[in-house]
This record gives C-alpha cells, sequence and structure tokens, in this order.
C-alpha cells in the first residue's frame, strides 16, 4: 500500500487556445519535497517593481524674466547704446530721401522756380529794370513753387498715417516729440536748401544777363530778401503745413486746408473791400497774404515794406500749429 508521501502528482497541462501556436508534448511540473500534512506551503510575495514616473523637465535657476538663465546670462554681440535725437534725424532722412514723391514735389518746385526764372529772365531787356531788380523773375516762379512745398509737407508725416507705417516708426521710437522733431527739422532744412539754391541761380542768372548801365543794381537787402528771405517764407508755408497734416492726419483733407491758407487771403479782399465796415479787414489781408509777401520779399514795389513782418508773422502761426500739433501727437492713439 503507497501512502500520499510516495505518490509523485503530475500537474495538469491547460488546454491550448484555438489561437496560439502548437507546443510539445505536456510537461510535468516539478516534484515538490514532501511535507507534513499538517504544514502548509510558504507564501512566497510578488516581486515589487515601483511605477514609473512621469518625466518632468529641470527648471532652471535664476530669475523668470531670464529666458537663458539655466545656460547662464546672455550678452549681446550688438552694442546697445542710448538712442537720441540725432538717430531721429537718420531714420527721417533715409524715409524722406527714399520716396517718390520727395523726388518729384522737389524736382517739380525747382523746374518751376528755375524755368519760369530764366524764361522772364530771357524775354526782357535792359529797360525793364530800370526801376526794378535784376532779382525780380524769380518772384514769378516762387508762386506757383510754393504749392509744392505745401503738398510734400502735408505727405511727410500723413503718408506714414495712410499706409501704417506710423505704427512702426512710433514702436521704434516711443518719444512720439522727438519723432515729429526730426521729421519738422529734416524737411525745413531739405526745403530752405532747394527753395534758396533755386532762387540764388535765377537771381545771379539775372544778373549776369542785365547788367546795362539802365540796370539799377539790386542792393545787398534785395538779395538777401530774393533768395534767403523768400526761401524762409516758402519752407515756413511748408513746415505749416506738416504740423497741419499731423493735427488732421489725411493727406487730402491737410492738402485742401493749406491751399485755402494760401490762396483766400489773396481772393477774400475783393470782396471785403466792398465793404466799408470790411474794407480795414481786407487790406489787412491782402497785406499778410502770401502773393503780397513773396512781393515785399522781392521788393517789387517801393510802397511795401520789406517782408520780413509778413516772414514774422508766418513764423508766429507756424510755432502754434506745431505746439498744437506736438500735444494732440501726445494724446491721440495713432
Amino acid at each position: 500500500m503507497t501512502t500520499p508521501y510516495q505518490h509523485q502528482s503530475q500537474a495538469p497541462v491547460p488546454p491550448q487556445g484555438p489561437q496560439g501556436p502548437p507546443q510539445g508534448p505536456p510537461q510535468t511540473a516539478p516534484q515538490m519535497p514532501p511535507q507534513a500534512p499538517h504544514q502548509a506551503a510558504p507564501h512566497q510575495a510578488a516581486p515589487h517593481h515601483p511605477a514609473p514616473q512621469a518625466y518632468q523637465q529641470p527648471v532652471p535657476s535664476g530669475p523668470p524674466s531670464q529666458p537663458y538663465a539655466g545656460m547662464g546670462p546672455y550678452t549681446s554681440p550688438i552694442p546697445v547704446r542710448r538712442t537720441h535725437l540725432g538717430n531721429a534725424l537718420a531714420s527721417e532722412w533715409t524715409k524722406i530721401k527714399s520716396v517718390r514723391s520727395t523726388i518729384w514735389t522737389l524736382g517739380i518746385m525747382a523746374a518751376l522756380v528755375l524755368g519760369i526764372g530764366l524764361l522772364v529772365s530771357a524775354t526782357t531787356n535792359d529797360a525793364d529794370y530800370r526801376t526794378l531788380p535784376t532779382t525780380l523773375p524769380g518772384f514769378f516762379g516762387t508762386l506757383l513753387g510754393q504749392l509744392c512745398i505745401v503738398t510734400l509737407g502735408v505727405l511727410v508725416i500723413t503718408s506714414e498715417y495712410g499706409t501704417g507705417m506710423i505704427r512702426t516708426t512710433l514702436t521704434a521710437s516711443p518719444q512720439r516729440s522727438r519723432v515729429l522733431t526730426a521729421k519738422a527739422l529734416v524737411f525745413f532744412a531739405l526745403s530752405f536748401t532747394t527753395t534758396t539754391v533755386s532762387l540764388a541761380l535765377v537771381a545771379y542768372a539775372s544778373m549776369g544777363m542785365h547788367s546795362g548801365p539802365e540796370v539799377t543794381e539790386p542792393t545787398s537787402d534785395q538779395i538777401l530778401g530774393a533768395t534767403v528771405g523768400a526761401g524762409l517764407y516758402v519752407s515756413l508755408l511748408g513746415l505749416l503745413s506738416l504740423a497741419v497734416g499731423a493735427i488732421l492726419r489725411h493727406s487730402a483733407g491737410a492738402i485742401t486746408t493749406m491751399l485755402g491758407v494760401v490762396l483766400l487771403p489773396a481772393i477774400l479782399p475783393a470782396f471785403l473791400m466792398m465793404s466799408d465796415s470790411l474794407r480795414d479787414l481786407g487790406r489787412k489781408m491782402l497785406e499778410y497774404s502770401s502773393p503780397q509777401s513773396l512781393a515785399s520779399l522781392f521788393r517789387i514795389d517801393e510802397g511795401l515794406n520789406s517782408g520780413w513782418p509778413q516772414l514774422s508773422a508766418l513764423a508766429v502761426v507756424t510755432a502754434a500749429a506745431m505746439i498744437a500739433a506736438y500735444a494732440l501727437l501726445e494724446k491721440r492713439d495713432v
């Protein structure tokens, strides 16, 4: 008779599923050492595997405002300098010389002053300058050339508002007063130089063409008024146009306004002087109109003043308009 301790048990083989690969012959379970009936098989604990943890990116040390604090401080190879008015002047000079409107308007103005002036000087003779200065031919071209400077003064500022470039300009130079100052200085210097040089060429060409004994030689005051004085007057008109453009921020509206400022004082006095109560106002308006002011600077008539009072009045009006443009530029959004 055999006992359970002498019998070798054979573990049953689990059935194979239909999808599994074919298995070999059934294998017998390993033999266990005999144990007493009252002893239970020792419990074996399953091996413990730590749960995988999510990968966390190491946080770089340093203040959060430095994106490369973990790699050390970043030093730009480009030298960092404080901006000043000279940088704004360089920027505005680059812009004003790069656009085609500057070349066209200044070119047309110079062509009008030189072309009409030389044409008048060539079609006159020495007897025509017995009482008139030989610098007179530049006056006729300036009457038309000033409209070109007025148009350019408006476009210097309103073209940036029309294209949206003013946002880029004020982002690069947040100090708005500096931007307007740079525009005014660059435009005034360019318009004054171009106008004065054109008038000087006409004046000296006319003096060379008419220098006979019947001709009255112009004085230094007459030459100064016909060149520098007229150049200042036209340039101040252009600067006033720039201020009006900064205030209105619209090309057509600003140009129309400036045409009214230039032309209406020369037209309205003809109607105002019909009334006895408005006659004095009409005379004063005519005296300070643009054609009359230029005629005074060119000394066309001995009864006219030197033209410097009109030039001073225009400078005061231009300064007031520039102050208003500064205030509105700082206050309004772009």
